[in-house]
């Protein structure tokens, strides 16, 4: 059996680095996703908090099943994370990301068979077992500039998984979501354009994490 965790990440490289704890702790490329909010040079010059024991091996991993859903446009042949590309979520956008849970939000095709359900982000989501008020918080999240990780753990290894994602800064979904909620946010719109960098930047000072 198998069990998603998620986390949202309000820097870019926070999920960066919570992808190669996971690869450090031995979870496949195959079963790690990434979705986050494309901004204007936002890779640019960023360095990985690269844990100290964690092996080049562990990202060299092929990637091929969404490389093979998006045609080739995210994780040909490469790790999860050098294989993010761009891809168009619904209601979010151009985004960066890769892996399974965005093939599934755009309702990918991987040897003949729909990843996921149809529903953007938030479909994806809910279609892994994610309640719908949170799948709409994790979206609500990227759309306003943050990064979204998941992961696909078998029982055995859900426990340093979860340690693995939560030594990285990250956001409290449920405090989120209630903060959201009391500025008059009624709900994940697809409708709505995602945030630019200067909206992004101040939701990070109005809500910082530790």
């Amino acid at each position: 059996m198998s069990k998603m965790i998620t986390r949202l990440y309000d820097e870019f490289y926070d999920g960066e680095h919570a992808v190669l704890e996971l690869q450090r702790i031995g979870v496949p490329d195959h079963d790690i996703s990434l979705v986050s909010r494309k901004s204007e040079g936002k890779r640019d010059g960023v360095k990985v908090r690269e844990p100290k024991d964690h092996t080049a091996g562990g990202a060299a991993a092929i990637d091929g099943g969404v490389g093979v859903a998006t045609g080739g446009v995210i994780g040909a042949a490469g790790g999860i994370l050098a294989g993010l590309g761009l891809l168009a979520i619904p209601g979010l956008g151009p985004v960066i990301a890769a892996g399974w849970l965005a093939s599934a939000a755009v309702g990918a095709v991987v040897g003949g068979a729909v990843v996921g359900a149809a529903g953007g982000i938030v479909g994806a989501l809910t279609h892994a077992g994610v309640s719908q008020e949170e799948a709409e918080v994790y979206a609500e999240g990227v759309r306003r500039g943050g990064t979204l990780v998941s992961a696909k753990v078998e029982d055995n290894k859900v426990s340093s998984a979860e340690a693995a994602l939560n030594s990285v800064a990250h956001v409290d979904i449920t405090a989120r979501g209630a903060g959201y909620r009391e500025s008059g946010w009624k709900g994940f719109n697809p409708d709505l354009p995602p945030y630019a960098e200067s909206e992004s930047a101040a939701e990070r000072a109005a809500h910082p994490v530790h």
